[in-house]
């Protein structure tokens, strides 16, 4: 049995890490490459960089950043932001990323994956999903979640695997930021479907709703932010109670 993994994610805007709720109220918590060694040195398994601006502003993540954080931060992580292209992911593998997380150039582009997958492996390759339930299905999202689409998640998630997608990390934005739980249906559909790791994203606020993601949502990785940020919930703590739970989960 693979042991489930505890994910921070750091959003960055302008060299910054910030938070918001449901992808709006941004506010700024820190330096990202501090709070990445903050973290790995509490127990994180792996740390997500997210440059929330960079595709709706046309700008890459910042290959200068990467390479800080690398320096300084000893577990896996992967960044994301903007990546259209196999040279984008070069120069990024290469200043010290593990994987990169792709989204809107994906969804744009399909055939990406494919191209992405056989250049540097699909363990390399993170499909980003930001998905919002419309009241009938969950629907996928573009451009840190400001474009809609009539992408159903499930059907993008399966086609996107099928194409060499290492990794689905599913955001649903209903929950991101509001500290109710984990979107645990849709979670579970994408887990049941795919047959590669899924992160979920998006709602963690007590730590019963790891458990809950862990065990109703079926996720590999569970991924949050503010609680993290804020020092509500401590990583080494959260480890303990899953473990109390009975969630093979990394010391």
């Amino acid at each position: 049995m693979l042991s489930k993994r505890i994910i921070p994610c750091l959003d960055i805007k302008d060299g910054k890490t910030v938070k918001g709720i449901q992808f709006e109220n941004i506010m700024d918590v820190g330096d990202p490459v501090e709070l990445g060694k903050y973290y790995a040195d509490q127990g994180a398994d792996e740390l997500v960089f997210l440059d929330i601006t960079a595709t709706n502003e046309n700008r890459k993540t910042f290959a200068e950043l990467v390479a800080r954080i690398a320096r300084h931060v000893n577990i896996p992580f992967t960044v994301g932001g903007g990546i259209s292209s196999k040279e984008d992911v070069s120069v990024l593998l290469n200043s010290g990323a593990d994987k990169v997380s792709v989204n809107t150039a994906a969804v744009k582009q399909p055939e990406l994956i494919n191209e992405l997958a056989a250049a540097f492996g699909d363990q390399c390759i993170v499909l980003a999903i930001d998905t919002k339930f419309n009241g009938k299905d969950w629907l996928v999202h573009l451009n840190g979640g400001r474009i809609p689409t009539t992408i159903r998640t499930i059907d993008w998630a399966t086609e996107a695997t099928k194409r060499g997608a290492g990794e689905i990390l599913l955001t649903s934005m209903n929950n991101d930021g509001t500290k109710n739980g984990f979107a645990l249906d849709i979670t579970r559909q994408v887990s049941e479907t795919v047959t590669v790791p899924v992160i979920a994203s998006g709602g963690a606020g007590s730590m019963q709703h790891f458990v809950d993601v862990f065990t109703l949502g079926k996720a590999d990785a569970a991924l949050a932010a503010s609680i993290f940020h804020y020092k509500e919930i401590e990583i080494r703590e959260l480890k303990k109670y899953l473990r109390t739970n009975g969630i093979f989960i990394r010391n």
